[in-house]
This record gives C-alpha cells, structure tokens and sequence, in this order.
C-alpha cells in the first residue's frame, strides 16, 4: 500500500472483529514501531505487547473506562524509556524529544496496522500511574500511548480537516 493511501485511509477504530492478529503481521507492526526516527537515535520507545484479557481489561478501565481496549484481539503500549534519551540531551530529552520520538513510533504502528487491513485507535487518555502499574514497567520508563489492534468491525467517515491553506505560513506566522 502507498504511503498517502495509508495516511488518507487510516481511521481510529473502536469495534474490533475477534479474530487474533496473525503472529508475523503482529511483529512487521512492531518492527515499524521501532524503525520509527528519533533524536540523536537514543531509540527511547519500548513496546509493550498485552494480549491477556485480564490485563486488557485493566488497561480499559485506566483508560478512563474505554471499552473498546479490552474488546481488541491486541494492544500494545507504547512507552518511552526515559534515562535512554536524558542521557545525552538532559531535561529537554526527557520531557521533550521522549515524547516526539515514542509519538513517531506509535504514527508507525498505525499506518503499518492500516496497510496490513487492521484497525487501531491512538488513545492518549489515561491514568498513566494505574498503566504503568498493569504493565509493570519500572521508574523510569513513562507509558505514553495505548494502541488496541485487530480486525476493525467498523468503517468510520473520514473526520473532518483544516484546509491546508489554515495552517501553512510562509516564512513566518
């Protein structure tokens, strides 16, 4: 698939078929994930693969309750491993650079789902204390993003968007 086909395409996708995602399809995911770019190449992303219904169900509910997570053959979390980037760039690295690369990471893992006909749905609201505890991650390593991945049961509209001549500025503001 094209690459602006798969950026025009891509929907968030809350109703999951229950079909499992097929192991090798799973993995060329991950691996877009972590072919994504990052700052000085610090590669801070750390991808967390929870499959077990228990697990997806504590995932949903400190998720603000969203269903929809736990109702997904997959998610994988998506973290970022702070000392990996403030080590070579500081404060900026953890709280900035952090964010942008594991944000690149998780924009990889929704096109590379999208081209191989899975369904995902960026969620970004959630207790982030309540999902480090699910997933057990240690100190210093911040979940940043909750992907639920399978088979979408749904086809959403396009939303809405900006025209581009709202939001390009020449030169300057």
């Amino acid at each position: 698939m094209d690459v602006f086909e798969a950026i025009k395409g891509r929907r968030s996708i809350r109703e999951f078929k229950p079909e499992s995602v097929k192991d090798e399809d799973l993995r060329k995911i991950l691996d877009a994930g972590r072919l994504a770019p990052s700052a000085g190449n610090c590669q801070p992303s750390e991808l967390v693969v929870v499959k077990e219904p228990s697990l997806k169900r504590r995932l949903a509910s400190a998720a603000l309750e969203q269903t929809f997570i736990a109702e997904s053959p997959v998610v994988i979390v998506v973290c970022a491993n702070l000392p990996r980037t403030s080590r070579r760039y500081g404060r900026r690295g953890q709280e900035l650079y952090c964010i942008q690369d594991t944000a690149a990471a998780t924009q990889n893992i929704l096109l590379a789902a999208y081209s191989l006909g899975y369904g995902t749905c960026w969620v970004g609201a959630f207790d982030e204390g309540a999902i480090a505890d699910v997933i057990r991650v240690p100190s210093e390593v911040r979940p940043v993003a909750i992907i639920p991945l399978g088979r979408p049961a749904e086809d959403p509209s396009p939303p809405p968007r900006r025209p581009l001549s709202d939001i390009v500025h020449e030169n300057k503001f």
